[in-house]
């Protein structure tokens, strides 16, 4: 099992962070914002095709670069890739293309008009060397096995791998919106007619006035991603590249372990306890993961949880409060899948409660690749 590191930044208030995103902005728009979804930096209406020598391959997270001369105007380009992670999945490695190489490269060019492209398609003599189809919930999805649903010697449903057995669990979609709804957003939830925003969930007017602005600045000031904050709240189950739910039985506990971001984790109790430990400086503290307790259900485990700060945003730019109370259900219907249903009740952004549910698809084997949201840019 891999060595977990706790790594939380905290912020201060949210008139400060709107002072500190500014100068941020100003000065580190090139590199602060590589890891978010490529329609923050690259203009994804926009195609452009080049051809060029490889002179450097950067293979790092969060995204690997390739540095390329155009022979025809002797130009440099910064060729943006997805993650080490996502390339070694679909084939590549460290030494698929080197310096040298002739490449044709047809992507999106940067909305800034600098030397950058979002690499879609690489092309070397002529073959397609990276598409991008593999993905962990792609991985996940072919290895579906014919078991049950294994079990505890007490006959609950385990949440985690069984002895001699090693795996996780990857989400089925990466965005969020209320059941009922069906609007067009991308993998990062970001909308696809800002029209729509009202649809998403129950919104009080400044929250959704607060939500349009993040759309429309294409959720490039994500403290997740810009701060490498955690993704707290329903958001930490629909990390990309997966999590474990292992489960410590002695102490009545439950460890959370994402995939990415910043390698943190926390617990959930089931010990019994209430969601206020009686101590003020417990209940005083509100943290990015709040406070965490569950209890059985028959087959489904049910997470209650309040305490929350708000330095992070919910999946797409979602807004929310110190106010906000999640309850979350988890159901192991069988070995594959695992159903995820939350309501969110939080009256200061919200005009009432809204639920929303998802699957969770078990990949068997190995631990979640790791995945930083930074490297070396704070």
């Amino acid at each position: 099992m891999k060595a977990w590191t706790a790594a939380i930044l905290f912020f201060p208030d949210m008139k400060s962070l709107c002072s500190f995103i500014t100068v941020f902005f100003l000065l580190c728009w090139q590199v602060a914002l590589a890891h978010h979804g490529k329609v923050v930096k690259f203009d994804t209406e926009q195609q452009i095709q080049l051809e060029g020598r490889i002179t450097k391959v950067d293979w790092a997270n969060p995204h690997v670069h390739l540095f390329v001369v155009e022979p025809a105007s002797g130009d440099d380009w910064y060729v943006e890739l997805e993650s080490p992670v996502i390339l070694e999945w679909n084939g590549w490695d460290a030494l698929t293309v080197q310096p040298g190489d002739l490449i044709s490269i047809s992507g999106y060019p940067a909305r800034d008009g600098s030397p950058q492209i979002w690499g879609e398609r690489i092309l070397l003599a002529g073959e397609p060397v990276f598409i991008g189809e593999v993905s962990a919930l792609s991985l996940a999805l072919q290895e579906n096995q014919d078991r049950d649903t294994p079990r505890w010697p007490d006959g609950l449903p385990r949440l985690s791998a069984a002895p001699g057995e090693e795996g996780y669990w990857v989400p089925d979609t990466t965005v969020m919106m209320e059941n009922g709804v069906n609007v067009e957003m991308s993998s990062y939830g970001l909308l696809e007619n800002l029209v729509d925003a009202s649809r998403v969930a129950p919104m009080q007017e400044w929250a959704l006035r607060l939500y349009e602005t993040r759309q429309q600045n294409f959720l490039r000031f994500d403290p997740s991603f810009v701060e490498c904050r955690p993704p707290a709240g329903p958001r930490k189950w629909q990390a990309p590249f997966g999590f474990q739910l292992l489960e410590d039985k002695q102490w009545q506990r439950i460890f959370f372990v994402p995939g990415g971001g910043n390698q943190d984790w926390h617990l959930i109790y089931t010990d019994g306890r209430g969601i206020n430990t009686g101590f003020p400086v417990d209940n005083d503290n509100i943290l990015y993961y709040g406070r965490n307790v569950a209890e059985w259900e028959g087959d489904t485990l049910v997470i209650r949880s309040e305490g929350y700060n708000e330095k992070f945003w919910l999946t797409g730019g979602l807004p929310h409060t110190t106010q906000m109370k999640v309850e979350e259900r988890l159901t192991r219907v069988d070995f594959n899948t695992m159903t995820y249903e939350v309501t969110i009740d939080d009256p200061g952004a919200y005009t009432r409660p809204w639920s929303m549910q998802w699957n969770m698809i078990w990949r068997e084997g190995g631990d979640p690749p790791e995945y930083y949201c930074q490297d070396n840019r704070l």
